[in-house]
């Protein structure tokens, strides 16, 4: 969780959060704000409440819990290590702790607690203030790196971000009511209309109860809204595969061609749909894209070559006329006879030459006891 001004300025349901009978369960760590009200009970890794809390149900902390100062627990308080509880602290059943416990004054206890380690009786000092006199300390006395390990451990010490329910929020079985933004995660199952200034719902979730905002709604991939989802002036935006079982009024909705929904669809505004098909391209599929086009580019002069025909650097083979001989087998023959007639100047036959050498190479071919005509 970033370190922002103030924490608790939303209402924040991490991923795989469900609502089982009476109890929220989360495997990350619980916050409550002050002044608040959650009317079922709580199951998570740490649980930290504020000034006048009120759960309506038992609290289970794998690890620690802390109860500040007028909270009011209906049940029983369950702590994996140690258990801080302010004073006035009210707890109608029995406190369990397996570590240390650290209890103020006038803290009442209707059925008694057993602890497994030290037990101290005194006002704990709030959380925040804790950590400043601890961290000042060890600035003081030169422990630096004591000091930074703290401040990781406190920033980075759980894997998964933490359930967090913001200042005066009411929450219950039928409504989840805050003042702020709500964010809720993927992979979640709850039970109640939700009610907040703007809803961000992540994919694969089942709400049980309809979504209203005075801003914007998104509705993730593959959630089911059991109810309406409703904006005064914000933008609805339903992702592909989100089914709403009610009516969508907006001024403003963007919504997926295998979004569904079983009731009414009304924008006061623009009403525009998205299909599967102009969805823009991954990093990584761009990347791929670009590596099958330079190969493709790098084959293709070879492929060129191959096409053409066009021989290697090479001496040049002879080409065979019709007779079979090659040309330069021609002209080696023509200089045989060129030497065989003598040193002088070759003549060119003369007409009646020609026919004279005609005749008798007629006669040879027609052999003897034949006769030619002239």
């Amino acid at each position: 969780m970033s370190l922002r001004s103030d924490p608790l300025d939303e209402l924040s349901i991490p991923d795989g959060t469900t609502v089982e009978e009476h109890d929220l369960v989360t495997d990350s760590d619980v916050i409550v704000g002050a002044q608040s009200t959650v009317e079922f009970g709580v199951r998570g890794n740490n649980v930290i409440a504020g000034e006048r809390v009120t759960f309506g149900g038992h609290i289970e902390a794998e690890e620690d819990c802390r109860l500040d100062l007028w909270s009011d627990v209906d049940g029983d308080v369950l702590v994996g290590q140690d258990a801080y509880l302010g004073e006035r602290v009210h707890v109608s059943g029995r406190l369990m702790v397996s570590g240390d416990l650290d209890i103020g004054d006038d803290v009442e206890i209707d059925e008694g607690f057993e602890a497994n380690g030290w037990i101290v009786i005194r006002n704990p000092m709030p959380t925040i203030v804790f950590l400043f006199v601890y961290l000042s300390q060890l600035l003081r006395i030169g422990e630096e790196e004591a000091a930074r390990s703290l401040v990781d451990e406190m920033l980075d010490g759980s894997e998964a971000d933490p359930a967090i329910v913001p200042r005066n929020a009411h929450v219950s079985d039928d409504a989840w009511r805050v003042s702020t933004p709500a964010t809720i995660g993927d992979d979640c199952r709850l039970h109640g209309n939700v009610r907040a200034e703007e809803i961000d719902v992540g994919a694969n979730n089942e709400v049980f109860g309809s979504l209203r905002a005075r801003g914007d709604i998104v509705v993730g991939e593959g959630t089911r809204i059991h109810g309406d989802v409703t904006t005064r002036n914000g933008t609805v935006v339903l992702e592909a595969d989100a089914e709403v079982l009610g009516d969508v009024s907006c001024d403003d909705l963007r919504f997926h061609e295998d979004a569904t929904a079983d009731g009414t669809m009304r924008a006061s505004g623009e009403m525009t749909m998205v299909r599967a098909e102009t969805r823009r391209p991954t990093d990584e599929e761009a990347d791929d894209a670009d590596e099958d086009a330079t190969a493709d580019d790098e084959d293709a002069p070879a492929d060129d070559a191959a096409v053409d025909g066009s021989p290697s650097d090479g001496p040049d083979e002879p080409t065979p006329d019709a007779d079979g001989q090659s040309a330069d087998d021609g002209a080696d023959a023509g200089e045989r006879e060129d030497d065989a007639t003598g040193d002088g100047e070759r003549t060119e036959p003369t007409a009646d030459a020609s026919s004279e050498s005609v005749r008798t190479e007629r006669k040879r071919r027609d052999g003897p006891g034949t006769t030619s005509g002239a």
